[in-house]
């Protein structure tokens, strides 16, 4: 019965075969190179069915890495579960290890400022930029004032080239 199947969808469609499940849900495709009934010829591709259809509703990460490269020809064979579950681990191996070198780097720090051996790091906030005349001095904003019931809109005036503002 499935014979009989294939041989009506290569007759009358382009044939797909199911290449893989990702964990995610997302479903992997070929489709080998074929002529329709017509006698079109259709090119070989790779194409994912995703669990999540909405484009909108994407995040990165959908698509594990593997099966990303597949899809896009930089690998011949699709993944095996085993080489999926082996970079899962070592990712999470990875992280870890990544997690432990900032606790390491931290505690070092901390000993760092404690002993003086580095200058404990200033929070400077400084509008604007260094090269700027008006650099770090302190500006008055010239936002609309509400205080309680009364209401002010603020002036504004175009600067002149010098920073200041020009009156008429």
């Amino acid at each position: 019965m499935s014979r009989i199947l294939g041989v009506l969808r290569r007759s009358f469609g382009i044939v797909r075969e199911h290449v893989g499940t990702d964990h995610l849900g997302n479903k992997y495709y070929i489709i080998p190179e074929q002529k329709t009934w017509t006698g079109r010829l259709v090119r070989a591709k790779r194409i994912v069915v995703a669990a999540n259809p909405s484009e909108y509703e994407y995040v990165e990460g959908s698509i594990p890495t593997e099966w990303d490269a597949w899809i896009r020809g930089r690998r011949k064979e699709p993944p095996s579960i085993e080489e999926l579950l082996k970079n899962e681990s070592y990712r999470e191996q990875i992280k870890l290890k990544a997690e432990e070198v900032q606790e390491k780097d931290l505690a070092l720090q901390a000993k760092e400022y404690e002993e003086g051996l580095v200058a404990t790091p200033a929070k400077t906030v400084a509008k604007g930029h260094a090269a700027t005349a008006s650099f770090g001095k302190e500006e008055f904003g010239e936002d609309a004032i509400s205080t309680g019931n009364t209401f002010q809109p603020g002036s504004w005036a175009p600067k002149h080239e010098t920073g200041k503002k020009r009156f008429k």
